[in-house]
């Protein structure tokens, strides 16, 4: 980011920022987010006093709702702790921390690649981290066979991080049907799932349909850990927005974890930031709004889909050497393009086409005006 400012170039792209880009390349502040944050400022008995320790109670009550779906039995029967945290990486390093002090393995196991920061923010709460295989470069998909090995040996009660839905950095996800095997292996070695959510909605365009691999593993009625971001579904990035919850054997077990949460969380930070989990309330609990969220959530996703679809079209009238069909077939922000490091500094350095070393993108940071540039970049 700091070479692409640097750079005087006109035609520079940045495909390495993590959040969403409109067609013309700006931030995009839903319009149903700037309703919420109107209706706040005109509530005059709205006041700034902390929150408690835990958080906002209704956002942590929607939040559980959003992931879970709302007839989950873990709801009903109260068997779900959630406190509000500081996005996705203050959920995780919450939930590590809780882990660290009170789970009987210390041992996370991480997908290889993964997020950047999983392994910091893991090994900073406490606990060790090991990698499992998941991403397959020859095939640009799924290494599943590598995944159920190393799942497999690994001692049993490990916790296992697993990605929710469109896998952040290589948009590769497990089928369905894959999901029900690594459900069953993770169940039948008494395995950990640690879930994080950071694409809810923003994968398929489909709330549920996002959550269905969560859902799998809560309907088994064993336990899980869940972290949940709300910086790219409802474009709030800079408010950090996010929500721990703990699915427990019983309703007895909640009261107790959330007891034992607060006590992370009170030396930490003390407690969690109101304006922004205001308005995820607020959009959560009123029927007119929530339906709005999902039709701008829904275009959002869209455009993604249409840049993959663009720029896989423009590599095929190119007769572009190589199979690019993973570019469609990978989901999400996201696409490991399977392009070396060489290769990338090459872009940087003939088409001033920015991206990490990797060969990861930004969909998101695409537009119809630029896929031909890369394309042309790529091919070259």
């Amino acid at each position: 980011t700091v070479a692409y400012n640097k750079d005087p170039s006109p035609v520079k792209v940045n495909l390495g920022v993590g959040a969403y880009r409109t067609e013309e390349g700006k931030p995009l502040v839903l319009n149903v987010v700037r309703r919420a944050e109107q209706m706040l400022i005109q509530n005059e008995s709205r006041v700034k006093e902390y929150l408690p320790i835990t958080g906002l109670a209704d956002f942590n009550k929607l939040s559980a709702k959003l992931i879970f779906g709302a007839d989950s039995p873990a709801i009903q029967e109260n068997r779900v702790a959630t406190v509000q945290c500081l996005s996705g990486t203050g959920s995780l390093r919450v939930g590590g921390e809780f882990l660290a002090r009170h789970y009987h393995e210390r041992t996370i196991y991480i997908p290889q690649p993964t997020w950047g920061n999983h392994p910091k923010v893991f090994t900073l709460a406490g606990l060790t981290a090991r990698s499992y295989r998941y991403y397959d470069p020859a095939t640009r998909g799924l290494d599943f066979q590598g995944l159920l090995e190393d799942l497999s040996s690994a001692p049993s009660g490990a916790i296992v991080l697993l990605h929710a839905c469109a896998h952040n950095p290589t948009g590769v996800d497990p089928t369905l049907e894959q999901w029900e095997q690594i459900r069953q292996l993770m169940r039948s070695k008494a395995l950990l799932p640690f879930f994080d959510s950071a694409y809810q909605g923003f994968a398929s365009g489909s709330l549920d349909k996002d959550a269905q691999s969560v859902r799998m593993f809560v309907a088994d009625g064993g336990e899980l850990l869940m972290a949940q971001s709300y910086a790219k579904n409802m474009g709030l990035y800079g408010e950090r927005v996010g929500a721990l919850s703990i699915v427990c054997g019983s309703a007895d077990i909640a009261v107790k974890v959330e007891s034992q949460l607060k006590l992370v969380i009170r030396p930490m930070y003390s407690n969690p930031p109101l304006h922004g989990a205001s308005i995820v309330a607020t959009i959560l609990k009123d029927s007119a709004m929530f339906d709005e969220w999902t039709v701008e959530l829904k275009a959002m996703a869209d455009r993604i889909i249409s840049m993959r679809e663009q720029l896989f079209d423009a590599l095929k009238i190119r007769e572009t050497p190589g199979d690019w069909s993973h570019i469609i077939k990978q989901i999400g922000m996201f696409t490991f393009t399977g392009l070396n490091s060489d290769q990338v500094a090459f872009m940087r350095q003939e088409y001033h086409i920015y991206m990490t070393s990797d060969g990861r993108i930004s969909m998101a940071g695409l537009s119809s005006r630029t896929v031909p540039h890369l394309a042309d970049a790529i091919h070259a």
